[in-house]
């Protein structure tokens, strides 16, 4: 009985909130145009990301820097890429943070690191995105907008981004997300770790790889990168990833390439 209760009343929220939010039919159809990866050929699975993607704007804080005019169009283009890797696990896997910080392009973050003899080396970094626990989620509005034409590329800053959040969710970045009963952690860290260092290897070979280099910096790295392409080029990284691509069918709960097929 209070169960039902609850799921009533969390109903009407989510009405509430569709309501508050809605997505105009032509700004929808602008943005599956913009980026074909979030085309869903199941009318259901096509319904519900629009759904996810209004309670998300309804949920989450949007700011921008100078130079980035926070209109619907930004707006609704984020938080449906935000949504595609949450469209089977549900809008809770990011109930730890709100905001969303939008800068024109890549900003530089002043970094320091200190090496096995105790010494600090100070660097900068170019960053295109950054997710912190808790929030905010930092995106560069240039690669956001160029997301369409960089799928190709196995490039996605708003996945790479939301991947971080979720593996983030235990409070560790290592890679290793909260997950599902029927995929045991065991089973994910041994492929995810064998994957990793093969690509690592690769990697330092200067071979050529589906997956974006900078996956080899760490294994949360990886864990981000290989989501990118999971969504976005899935065909290439089913390919090069065969046992990477099935554990993650088992998280996400979407099959991509078939998807695209």
């Amino acid at each position: 009985m209070w169960q039902r209760l609850r799921n009533r009343l969390q109903q009407r929220r989510e009405e509430a909130a569709l309501a508050r939010r809605p997505i105009p039919d032509d700004l929808w159809k602008r943005t599956l145009v913009r980026y074909p990866f979030l085309q869903r050929r199941d009318p259901e699975a096509a319904a519900a990301l629009r759904r996810l993607t209004s309670l998300f704007l309804d949920r989450k804080e949007f700011s921008a820097q100078p130079g980035v005019r926070l209109t619907d169009h930004v707006a609704v283009a984020v938080a449906a890429q935000a949504c595609l890797p949450i469209l089977n696990i549900g809008l809770a896997a990011y109930d730890g943070f709100v905001g969303i910080v939008l800068h024109p392009d890549q900003v530089v973050a002043r970094r320091s690191t200190v090496d096995e003899d105790g010494v600090v080396h100070e660097y900068d970094e170019l960053l295109s995105g950054e997710a912190m626990e808790g929030g905010p989620v930092m995106l560069s509005w240039q690669d956001v907008r160029a997301a369409g034409r960089s799928a190709a590329e196995a490039y996605n800053v708003v996945i790479h981004e939301f991947a971080h959040v979720l593996d983030m969710a235990d409070g560790v970045a290592d890679g290793v997300p909260l997950l599902p009963a029927e995929l045991p952690a065991a089973e994910w860290q041994a492929v995810l770790q064998a994957e990793y260092e093969d690509f690592c290897r690769r990697v330092e070979a200067d071979e050529d790889t589906a997956l974006d280099p900078y996956g080899a910096q760490s294994p949360d790295e990886f864990f981000a990168v290989a989501s990118e392409a999971f969504f976005v080029a899935p065909a290439a990284m089913k390919k090069e990833h065969p046992a990477l691509y099935g554990v993650f069918v088992r998280f996400y709960r979407q099959d991509p390439a078939a998807e695209a097929a």
